[in-house]
């Protein structure tokens, strides 16, 4: 949906250009549209677009959430990296109840944290870099740095704000 308000977690910078570097390697160049990115939600309406940059505000009046780079994640045509954080996920429910209604199908139903650095590719390609990324894979910790708000414009997005957690 164009238009539509996307949540993302901001990420450390550090963690940001590892995670940027590898979907670079690996994402068809041709479709990567994106930096790296940890999507909360998807699609919250445009009209709520005051509402949610002042909860997002709010809410990072705390310390930054915990997490984990635990795994991979096999996307059928691509691969992930799979997030774990009970604190991140806290935060999520409270933006879901917030907006309770206003949710779309995909953002309603349990969220499964990740950093995609490939799509769309050929499903042996994806079946490949698994399995390459798993014989090296190590679990390492990931810093959150805050919250960001960005519009869908059919492809790219544009960031409508960012908000850092308190140290």
């Amino acid at each position: 949906m164009s238009g539509a308000l996307i949540v993302t977690a901001a990420l450390h910078p550090e963690d940001f250009a590892w995670l940027d570097g590898e979907r670079k390697a690996y994402f068809p160049p041709e479709r990567n549209q994106l930096a790296a990115h940890l999507t909360m939600f998807h699609a919250l309406p445009p009209s709520a677009e005051s509402e949610a940059s002042r909860l997002l505000s709010e809410l990072v009046r705390r310390p930054p959430p915990r997490a984990t780079v635990a795994g991979l994640m096999n996307l059928g045509r691509g691969v992930a990296y799979r997030i774990v954080s009970d604190e991140l996920e806290a935060v999520r429910r409270e933006i879901a109840e917030h907006f309770h209604g206003m949710l779309t199908a995909q953002d309603g139903q349990g969220w499964r944290p990740h950093v995609t650095i490939q799509n769309k590719a050929e499903p042996a390609a994806a079946k490949a870099l698994l399995r390459e990324l798993e014989s090296q894979f190590a679990p390492r910790p990931l810093r959150i740095a805050g919250l960001e708000l960005h519009r869908y414009l059919g492809g790219p997005w544009e960031r409508l704000g960012k908000w850092s957690f308190r140290p």
